[in-house]
């Protein structure tokens, strides 16, 4: 196969996994249901068995199905992959589910103990502290308390807001671009004043994460501590080869 068939495959792949994921998020095809067979998917996207079994390989990769030899393809993305996902309202919403984000703080601090923990260059950041609710009753589903870097646009989010509404969109403006990290859950009883904000009863159980995320050289690009109702989110680990 010369250069150019190539480009024209890989693009064929692409555009056939690209419309499969949007079929799984949209729930079309939702967790637990099997995907039609290579040969019903070639028809149905006249293109070859080939061309279906990459787009199936990279759906894979991307943990949104598990394909068992002689059975098929199940879905087995949920939506709210704790693990994955960069943004919670952007799990909820793949849900069908619409939240509303509320800052409750938003101003730069100077913090020598998380330069040192995270490895950060200079000590301020920005601590932006969100509360994110449903749309419609305003239920609180989470409380989000980020630390980032205090440059670019990130050190005028005090003043000026977020771009757009969204704390990714300023950071991508910044320069500041998660690649890979770490995270960290449990379950742990609210204390007072997180209930209070998230108007809930002291000592209820909520899921309590911690993310740590790094651009592509590992340089420290965001602390996100968070309390989530479980009600709303829940966790998905996959294992095996």
């Amino acid at each position: 196969m010369d250069k150019q068939a190539r480009g024209r495959s890989s693009l064929k792949r692409q555009e056939v996994a690209e419309r499969l994921r949007e079929a799984i998020h949209s729930g079309e095809h939702p967790t637990g249901s099997l995907l039609p067979g290579e040969n019903e998917l070639a028809r149905r996207f006249s293109v070859s068995r080939s061309t279906i079994r990459g787009a199936l390989e990279g759906l894979a990769r991307d943990n949104l199905i598990e394909t068992q030899t002689g059975v098929g393809s199940f879905v087995t993305f949920d939506g709210r992959s704790l693990d994955e996902s960069p943004s919670w309202g952007l799990a909820l919403a793949m849900t069908g589910v619409h939240t509303k984000a509320e800052i409750v703080r938003a101003e730069r601090v100077v913090d020598p103990d998380l330069a040192a923990t995270v490895g950060a260059g200079a000590m301020e950041f920005l601590a932006l502290d969100r509360i994110r609710r449903l749309v419609g009753d305003g239920t609180a589903v989470s409380l989000e308390r980020s630390r980032v870097p205090a440059i670019g646009a990130i050190k005028q989010v005090p003043e000026l807001g977020l771009t757009d509404d969204s704390l990714s969109e300023t950071m991508t403006a910044s320069g500041l671009v998660p690649a890979r990290g770490d995270q960290w859950i449990a379950v742990a009883a609210l204390n007072d004043a997180d209930a209070r904000l998230l108007g809930r009863e002291p000592g209820e159980m909520f899921l309590h994460t911690t993310r740590i995320a790094r651009d592509a050289d590992g340089n420290f690009v965001e602390k996100v501590v968070s309390w989530l109702d479980p009600t709303r989110f829940r966790l998905h680990v996959s294992f095996g080869g």
